[in-house]
């Protein structure tokens, strides 16, 4: 008798949905015990915060690269494929190393006799692809929160954490002092506590419930800001925005902080490698299409840094918006008001967790029309005068990605 095919670890691994927390670090732990402690065999940085994680590990990661480390970094969510969420040594994993990658996160599984969530697995997959191919240093985004993230099974040689707001209150708290101290469960005693210049030491300290060495980024200095790169000292970034310098100032701390642990960074190869940094998603100019720019803005947090960067160019952008209906609908939308946007268009994907016109609409105080992903992709295609930003969910921009066969990573 035939047997049934076995499906793929992909499929096996998209059937575990990947939304949520699960309280307890057992089952990473025992996946990782069963591969023989593959995090033991580099440093580890982690990187968590409600917004920047993204954009602080780009700067990271380049920085490092540029000055011949290997760098392995973990990133989430995916836009578009979720090899996207690994990287060596500057690019994505190919979708045939993640397979096999996730075929012994599964093995693994089998024997610790436990079922993983969507993040452990992910994750297993990642610190088994930093051992295999050598990373010298290797760069976590925690997920969500942090005490019961799969990154937190790790023995970080310092943490960063580059903003504290309101988000996924339904697991982390009501309050930035209960969601900063779920985040701050990823620091260590005694070693670097690396905080965005947002946050302050005095308002970290009673919060914490071990004794790192706080590092508090220095605020950046005065930058000449354009609606698509920024010039700091003369240097050119690639990211643009105020809240990316601040991005940048928590991951140039992580370098000075690196140094005194003993990692050789050269001062001169630094800056020219910014000059590179693109992260898409985040007010990213998506490639052939005319004036179409992506920003993944989900929380009130992120839509006020955008609408402030739209405000600080003169930008009137035409809108494009969909979101996830268990976000802040009315918080973002009164901060991407405050850009006077030429025109707001409602997106609506496929997904239930999508918000339908109606609470879209209730959000905005607008009876602006409503479009699938498909005609939202045909008018993006078309030419416009100005400026088009799509914006609200990153889930969004992954699924106009994919509708539109756009790869933000390249083949």
């Amino acid at each position: 008798m035939d047997r049934d095919p076995v499906p793929s670890s992909l499929l096996r691994l998209q059937a575990r949905g990947h939304f949520g927390i699960k309280c307890g670090l057992e089952n990473i732990r025992a996946m990782l015990a069963a591969l023989g402690h593959p995090e033991h065999g580099y440093p580890v940085v982690l990187i968590a915060g409600t917004n920047g994680k993204g954009s602080t590990g780009a700067f990271l990661a380049h920085m490092l690269k540029a000055s011949g480390f290997a760098v392995g970094w973990t990133t989430s969510p995916h836009l578009v494929d979720v090899a996207e969420r690994i990287w060596v040594d500057g690019r994505p994993v190919g979708r045939g190393a993640l397979e096999l990658l996730l075929g012994e996160a599964f093995e693994a599984e089998a024997r610790a006799g436990i079922q993983a969530t969507y993040f452990e697995l992910v994750i297993t997959a990642a610190l088994l692809a930093f051992r295999m191919t050598g990373v010298e240093i290797a760069l976590l985004e925690v997920g969500m929160g942090g005490r019961w993230d799969a990154t937190n099974a790790t023995d970080p040689v310092m943490t960063l954490l580059t903003t504290v707001g309101l988000d996924h209150q339904q697991y982390l708290g009501d309050t930035r002092e209960a969601i900063a101290r779920e985040k701050l469960c990823t620091a260590r005693d005694g070693r670097p506590l690396v905080l965005g210049p947002s946050l302050d030491p005095d308002w970290i300290r009673p919060l914490l419930a071990c004794e790192p060495v706080l590092c508090p980024a220095p605020p950046p200095g005065p930058a000449d800001l354009h609606w698509d790169h920024s010039r700091l000292d003369g240097h050119r970034i690639g990211l643009a925005g105020r809240h990316q310098l601040d991005n940048l100032a928590t991951a140039l701390e992580a370098v000075r902080q690196l140094r005194a642990l003993g990692f050789p960074v050269p001062e001169a190869r630094l800056w020219a490698s910014l000059a590179e940094v693109q992260w898409p998603g985040r007010l990213w100019q998506v490639p052939g299409l005319d004036g179409v720019w992506m920003d993944g803005a989900h929380n009130p947090e992120g839509a006020r840094v955008l609408a402030d960067h739209a405000l600080a160019c003169g930008i009137r952008p035409q809108v494009f918006f969909g979101a996830m209906k268990d976000k802040d609908l009315a918080g973002i939308a009164a901060q991407l008001r405050r850009m006077e946007p030429r025109s707001v268009t409602f997106v609506q994907g496929t997904a239930p967790r999508y918000a339908d016109r109606e609470a879209l609409a209730g959000a905005w105080g607008l009876d602006s029309p409503r479009l699938t992903l498909r005609e939202a992709a045909s008018r993006l295609q078309a030419p416009s005068e100005g400026p088009r930003l799509v914006t609200g969910s990153l889930y969004l921009l992954g699924d106009l990605l994919r509708t539109l066969e756009i790869r933000p990573f390249g083949p």
